[in-house]
Formats: C-alpha cells, sequence, structure tokens
C-alpha cells in the first residue's frame, strides 16, 4: 500500500506565491513518476499541471509554464510544486500523483484559492 500525504494549500492572493508538497510512504519500491494534478471548481476531470520522472526530466501545462515549478527529492520520496504569480484560473484542489510499479496513486487532494 501506498500512502500520500499533502500539504501547502490555502489562499493566497493573485499574484502571490504557494508552495504544495507530497511525501509518499509504504510500499514505494519501483516509483517512477510524480505529478501534481488540479480540479477546478464545477470541473469533473483532474488536469495535469506538472509532472517530473524519477531522472528528474520535467513537464508542464502549458497554463503553468514559466510559473509554477515541479521539483522532487528521491532520497525522501518527496514531490513539490513551487507556484508563482497565481492568478484565479489557478484556483483548485491540487492532487499528488504518484506511478509505483505500473499503478498510480493519488493524494486525497489540497485547496488552492486564489484571491483577486
Amino acid at each position: 500500500q501506498v500512502q500520500l500525504v499533502e500539504s501547502g494549500g490555502g489562499l493566497v492572493q493573485a499574484g502571490g506565491s504557494l508552495r504544495l508538497s507530497c511525501a509518499a510512504s509504504g510500499s514505494i519500491f519501483g516509483l517512477t513518476s510524480m505529478a501534481w494534478y488540479r480540479q477546478g471548481p464545477g470541473k469533473q476531470q483532474r488536469d495535469m499541471v506538472a509532472t517530473i520522472t524519477n531522472s528528474g526530466s520535467a513537464s508542464y501545462a502549458d497554463s503553468v509554464k514559466g510559473r509554477f515549478t515541479i521539483s522532487r527529492d528521491n532520497a525522501k520520496n518527496t514531490v513539490s510544486l513551487q507556484m508563482g504569480s497565481l492568478k484565479p484560473e489557478d484556483a483548485a484542489v491540487y492532487y499528488c500523483k504518484v506511478v509505483v510499479r505500473s499503478f498510480t496513486y493519488w493524494g486525497q487532494g489540497t485547496q488552492v484559492t486564489v484571491s483577486s
């Protein structure tokens, strides 16, 4: 079993910054990709925000390029998302997602609210 604990969500003014973190524990041998997704208000699907491989290769949604940075610490099995220049449209529940031996696990989600 894999456990994911997210932290760092909250309320921030537009233009501000916020950092999300996710720690993976449990049966995580074979952990490969780590990622952040988000689900905006009223939306049914979760959209990819950023992903990072275990070698550190990162990719981003076009909407966050240049503003968000994903990073991971393989020794601590954590993934972080540094968010800057936040916009009201970035408000969402952010979910951590990891892939372990081809199985996908999701965190419980953390709310990010951006006031204009």
